[in-house]
């Protein structure tokens, strides 16, 4: 009888486990656990990532739009804040921490073959000086975006975790009067 017993114990062993490797009603749990983990990173990627370049776009449309004033010499006695406070105005929705994140370097040029030397300014060494008629102007910004995820920030990242968006543009000011203006950074 233990015998009989014992060889009833291992029969219904082998089924169990027989049955439990033909069974697939959790396989959809169990595939989806595999795959939820990098598709969620891909998604919050692809979001991050939307949303440097919607960051890199409302830059780009502030500055071409604060930088037609410069142009046109309406903004000829400007300070640096107030040239500041116009492009943050124009990030609408970025507006509450533009200013701590944003950098503005606004210099002339003595010619266009010069644009192509300058390279980024570092630890505050910006410039601001719109120039006068007919100058030729380099207007730059650099905005530090904040990315969440990590892996973005090991791929794009800087070594403050931020990533730089940067916009800059070469233009000649319209001679909006006869009198020329000294070049007051070099």
């Amino acid at each position: 009888m233990a015998d009989r017993l014992r060889h009833f114990r291992q029969l219904a062993v082998r089924l169990g486990l027989r049955r439990f490797a033909r069974a697939n009603d959790g396989a959809a749990a169990v595939e989806f656990a595999f795959v939820a983990i990098p598709f969620l990173l891909l998604v919050f990627g692809i979001i991050e990532l939307g949303l440097i370049f919607l960051v890199s776009m409302t830059l780009e449309n502030a500055m071409v739009t604060v930088d037609r004033r410069i142009r046109t010499g309406e903004l000829k006695s400007a300070t640096a804040q107030e040239f500041t406070t116009a492009v943050c105005g124009q990030m609408s929705w970025l507006e509450a921490g533009c200013s701590e994140a944003i950098t503005l370097d606004v210099r002339v040029l003595p010619s266009f073959v010069n644009a192509k030397d300058l390279k980024r300014p570092t630890n505050g060494a910006t410039c601001f000086d719109t120039g006068g008629p007919s100058s030729i102007m380099l207007v730059r910004g650099y905005y530090k975006w904040p990315l969440i995820s990590p892996l973005m920030q090991q791929a794009m990242a800087g070594p403050s975790g931020d990533r730089e968006v940067t916009f800059a543009a070469v233009f000649v000011n319209e001679p909006y009067s006869d009198k020329p203006e000294p070049i007051k950074c070099t």
